[in-house]
């Protein structure tokens, strides 16, 4: 098989591992091919909920078409694990199958794996190609990956503003700085995240649902997670609400007052508490740690300028989704970005350009650490 078919079936799995992007956590979204003879004789994914992984669900569907993987080459975008959790290693099972061989995007940090999928099937005579398409496979697991080197989810900081770096007027008013296109896609991306987060000022400003409104789509409505000190946010809240509807995690300093975490808990919300930073407000490098802690590997947030501020300052922002309008507020207006403290501009945090999308009337900008 040649380099660039092996890419091209590589970026097959890729595109069938994206769809499970904010199902699956805390594993890792994988895409599976199991081809012969230059067909494809069966693909899976990692299920909701992360199991079953993808390797077992292609090789399920062969077997349920009365197939066979003998001889086959088997493409999957990350290292089949090799621990026993609840059910046995998915590298013993690709080596049951026998096929010819194995081509994977990427090895797997995970210290239970790392490399020893990769030695099973060698050991049972299967030829091992590593590292096709692994750029872009290192995109996709981005989140996975942060959670394993870092102990927290991977962060995109969602921003809507004018053309002059405003989100709303003065008085508040902020809808709808962007098109309808605009805000279909932000949907699209809450669907790909574990988890939405906004702070408290957000939650009174705009009484946002952050659930998603495509046809379709009202399934992949991700776990929303709300920064609240205090406890102080309204019980009817949208997001209070609806917390049996759709999980609600509201993180908390210690000074948070029984009573209002008895309400929040009776309306279905899941309280967490975290410390509090010197400067005042919550540990931001703590609640991510936390979150981390809990399995989650990507993170949405839709917050305001100070939240967004907080957490540049933090250095937790892995991406920026910049989404530009064509209009201009004027400098009454409010800033999309609070305070940074910077004195110098050799200070001032930088990202660097990663793809450039119309939507609409509108445009949206992907940045990524620089």
């Amino acid at each position: 098989m040649s380099r660039e078919e092996d890419s091209r079936r590589m970026r097959a799995a890729l595109a069938l591992a994206r769809r499970g992007l904010g199902e699956t956590w805390p594993n890792p979204s994988v895409g599976c091919l199991i081809v012969k003879d230059g067909a494809v004789l069966a693909r899976g994914r990692t299920a909701a909920g992360g199991r079953p992984h993808a390797e077992r669900a292609a090789l399920a569907a062969l077997a349920g078409a009365g197939g066979s993987a003998q001889g086959a080459t088997i493409y999957v975008t990350l290292e089949p694990c090799a621990h026993h959790g609840r059910t046995p290693p998915c590298a013993e099972a690709l080596a049951e199958a026998a096929p010819a061989r194995v081509v994977a995007a990427l090895g797997d940090p995970d210290p239970r794996v790392a490399g020893r999928g990769f030695a099973i099937l060698r050991a049972a005579g299967i030829a091992v190609t590593e590292g096709v398409e692994a750029e872009a496979a290192a995109r996709l697991n981005a989140g996975f990956l942060t959670r394993l080197r870092e102990g927290r989810p991977f962060l995109t900081l969602k921003l809507a503003a004018s053309l002059d770096g405003r989100i709303a007027l003065a008085s508040g008013e902020s809808r709808w700085i962007t098109g309808p296109e605009a805000r279909r896609r932000v949907h699209l991306m809450r669907a790909e995240h574990d988890a939405i987060l906004l702070g408290l000022a957000t939650l009174r400003a705009d009484d946002p649902a952050l659930d998603v409104r495509i046809e379709g789509l009202a399934a992949r409505s991700p776990l929303r997670i709300l920064l609240d000190s205090r406890l102080e946010a309204p019980l009817e809240s949208r997001l209070v609400a609806k917390a049996r509807e759709l999980p609600l995690w509201i993180l908390h300093g210690p000074e948070a007052s029984p009573e209002r975490a008895e309400a929040l808990r009776a309306a279905g919300a899941e309280l967490i508490p975290v410390p509090m930073a010197p400067e005042g407000g919550l540990d931001l490098r703590a609640v991510f740690a936390e979150l981390g802690a809990r399995g989650l590997t990507r993170v949405f947030c839709e917050g305001g300028g100070r939240l967004a501020a907080g957490l540049i300052r933090a250095d937790l922002v892995d991406s920026l989704a910049w989404f530009s309008a064509g209009a201009a507020l004027g400098s009454e207006s409010r800033p999309a970005m609070g305070a940074l403290g910077l004195e110098k501009l050799a200070e001032a945090p930088r990202w660097r350009l990663e793809a450039l999308e119309a939507c609409g009337a509108d445009a949206l900008s992907f940045w990524a650490r620089a």
